[in-house]
């Protein structure tokens, strides 16, 4: 079948310049899509299976995979989540910086439980979006690559009392180490990614798939400029893989991510995850607080971002939800999130519907980017909605 409105929304982003190319999919039970237009790399067609880091849509993964482990009485979203990972025991709350510069820090008012972790509650943040936060790392050794302690960070506040974006699904992946027994690409690979056919998903892409990848550019005041590609690295060791953000995928993988969700955890007869949980994980988990988004102290990494403008943006398990229609027809409640580079999807459980739109474009929330994933999600929702 073809979409020739949504094929114009992706070619429109490419002749513009607000991309150098761009992968798609969408799906609903009214039909399907998959295109893409421009380069992945020079002279190299972007395509559906092209290679993209698709960043912190990772955390849903993460998330579902530790909604596995509830089902299975193995772990309590509501204990604190220091029981599972001992540092979570241990970290404190930054509450400033003496005259000095050194950080001043307190213990928590509570513990942090594993739920905190899934909704950004729990205090740990972004060095991109917190200002105090970069300022505290900004003396520190990062450490190893892909090493622990590049996520031990202390607090921003208390635990429930305010939403921040950050590491919280980084350590929600720890927990699911230490609860599991596996690494937690084992643990994806043998219960999310190969029951659900996800055979291009993974923190470790092997030399063939790393062949795929596309590039990696920054929007710059003289256009789109290409970063040089990370090499590959499959087989090499880590010790901590980033459960919110270290997952390589194709939009042709994680539509089958989505669609999963959008059927309430079944997908082509495989159940994941039962239907009640995706429930759990679908509805509003903040309260009377609310998600409004960040002011960016990188903007090489990010824009500034303002969450769902004119409404309250609430926070599911993993999710963002919209509380109020939005003006590309996506119902009340429906959930979404994003990656880095500029990757988008929704899941419209309403109109059933759900869509995947991807680049590999920094900073994240490029204006011109974001208004093309907007225009393929109206001519998906006209289309298949």
């Amino acid at each position: 079948m073809t979409h020739s409105r949504i094929d114009e929304a992706l070619a429109d982003a490419v002749t513009t310049g607000a991309v150098s190319g761009v992968s798609a999919a969408a799906w609903s039970d009214r039909g399907n899509y998959l295109g893409a237009f421009g380069e992945a790399t020079a002279g190299v067609a972007m395509e559906p299976d092209t290679l993209l880091r698709i960043f912190s849509m990772t955390k849903a993964v993460t998330a579902a995979a530790v909604m596995q482990l509830v089902e299975r009485g193995q772990l309590d979203l509501d204990r604190p989540a220091g029981e599972y990972v001992p540092y979570l025991a241990d970290v404190q709350v930054l509450a400033g910086f003496a005259d000095d510069g050194s950080p001043l820090l307190r213990p928590p008012a509570r513990p942090v439980t594993v739920r905190a972790l899934l909704t950004h509650t729990s205090g740990f943040g972004y060095d991109f979006a917190e200002a105090d936060l970069a300022r505290y790392v900004s003396t520190l050794d990062p450490g190893p690559p892909n090493s622990q302690a590049g996520y031990e960070y202390p607090l921003l506040f208390d635990p429930g009392t305010r939403w921040s974006y950050g590491i919280g699904l980084d350590w929600a992946g720890r927990v699911v180490e230490a609860v599991s027994g596996q690494d937690l690409e084992a643990y994806f690979q043998e219960h999310l990614l190969g029951p659900l056919g996800m055979g291009d998903t993974s923190f470790q892409p092997s030399s063939p798939q790393h062949a795929r990848l596309a590039v990696l550019s920054l929007r710059t005041p003289s256009g789109l400029e290409p970063l040089q590609n990370e090499e590959a690295t499959d087989g090499t060791p880590y010790d901590m893989a980033s459960g919110g953000g270290g997952l390589y995928s194709t939009v042709v993988d994680y539509l089958r991510f989505t669609r999963m969700i959008l059927e309430g955890g079944e997908l082509d007869g495989t159940r994941v995850l039962a239907e009640a949980t995706v429930h759990d994980m679908e509805r509003d988990h903040l309260g009377v607080l609310s998600a409004p988004g960040w002011t960016s102290t990188n903007p090489i990494f990010s824009e500034d971002v303002d969450l769902l403008p004119g409404q309250r943006a609430a926070w599911g398990l993993s999710f963002m939800i919209n509380t109020e229609a939005t003006a590309e027809g996506r119902s009340p409640g429906s959930l979404a999130w994003a990656g880095a580079a500029n990757s988008y999807y929704w899941i419209d459980r309403t109109r059933r519907v759900t869509g995947v739109f991807a680049t590999q474009i920094l900073p994240f929330y490029d204006p011109q980017v974001l208004a093309a994933s907007y225009a393929f999600e109206r001519a998906v929702n006209d289309a298949l909605g």
